[in-house]
């Protein structure tokens, strides 16, 4: 089975549910993520605001970082080659670089998404100065 570990930017959670600013992105990734460990895939995630020293330590990640900068995050390793960038996988990618059946990663039918991604670019949880004590 591959070993498969995610870099991301620095983020206050990498759930996606932090302040007025949720990234369906991030929640769908969570949920993947959990259902890879669920099947017993071996799959870590790293936060750059809060593991910068994992970053350092593999040479992979660093060389990556010097060339791209964290705007090019997140960065994908499957057994430490690079399988994905700037963007996150989606759980049929997952599974097939972790080894399980691809036919059951599919999402369970009925699952309908929320919609609650902010579109209007009106702000982060990190934000720019505002009152934003619901997570950094």
């Amino acid at each position: 089975m591959s070993r498969i570990e995610v870099f991301e930017p620095a983020l206050c959670c990498n759930t996606g549910v932090c302040g007025d600013d949720v990234d369906q992105n991030l929640v769908t990734f969570t949920a993947d993520m959990d259902w890879i460990s669920s099947q017993g895939g071996d799959i870590a995630r790293f936060n750059l605001a809060n593991e910068p020293l994992v970053f350092a330590e593999r040479e992979p990640v660093k060389a990556f970082l010097q060339l791209s900068g964290s705007e090019g995050l997140p960065l994908v390793l499957v057994d430490g080659v690079t399988a994905a960038v700037g963007r996150y996988p989606d759980r049929a990618q997952l599974a097939k670089w972790a080894g399980l059946d691809t036919d059951t990663a599919a999402a369970p039918a009925g699952i309908q998404m929320l919609g609650l991604t902010d579109t209007t670019g009106a702000g982060s949880c990190c934000g720019d100065g505002a009152d934003n004590t619901s997570c950094c």
